[in-house]
């Protein structure tokens, strides 16, 4: 195991294949889309740490760019099946949204598509019936995050938000 220099837990050695997403990110440029709402624009802090288990802990919570009033808030792991490059990303979100998405690690990206959405009995509609999620780090301090969601209004993937946060 080694030591990230954002904590003096040693880092699991099967995140160490994530271990370029540890850190605190902020959104430099961020769109949301989808074909039953307008465009708008988002800031948006995302927090990746580890405590020395093979995952990493994230949060992202999104604020109004005028008013910075809160908005969407999600919390989870980021969980690596170790000695392979297969990813687990759980997930639970302020508008009561439970996510679980698996995929695969190939150097500084992340692809994932749920497996399981659960929502809460008194969510808003329409539901949501997929996300897929890619990550990807497309320089040493700026990092991508692109989310394509379907419904049960737009039943096809459709690219729902954009980020590009720095470290």
């Amino acid at each position: 195991m080694s030591t990230s220099s954002s904590s003096s837990v040693p880092i699991h050695d099967a995140v160490k294949c994530i271990e370029w997403l540890i850190g605190h990110w902020k959104s430099e440029t961020s769109k949301g889309q989808f074909p039953t709402i307008e465009t708008f624009t988002y800031q948006e802090e995302a927090v990746f740490s580890h405590v020395g288990q093979p995952m990493l802990n994230f949060s992202f919570n999104a604020t109004h760019p005028e008013t910075s009033k809160p908005l969407h808030r999600e919390t989870g792991f980021l969980r690596i099946n170790p000695g392979t490059n297969q990813v687990a990303y759980l997930a639970a979100q302020n508008f009561g949204l439970v996510e679980l998405e698996e995929g695969t690690v190939e150097g500084t990206e992340i692809n994932l598509e749920s497996t399981t959405i659960g929502r809460m009995s008194f969510a808003k509609d329409p539901c949501v019936t997929k996300i897929k999620r890619k990550f990807k780090l497309t320089a040493p301090d700026t990092l991508e995050q692109t989310v394509y969601m379907a419904t049960t209004k737009t039943p096809e993937l459709k690219e729902h938000l954009w980020v590009q946060y720095k470290r």
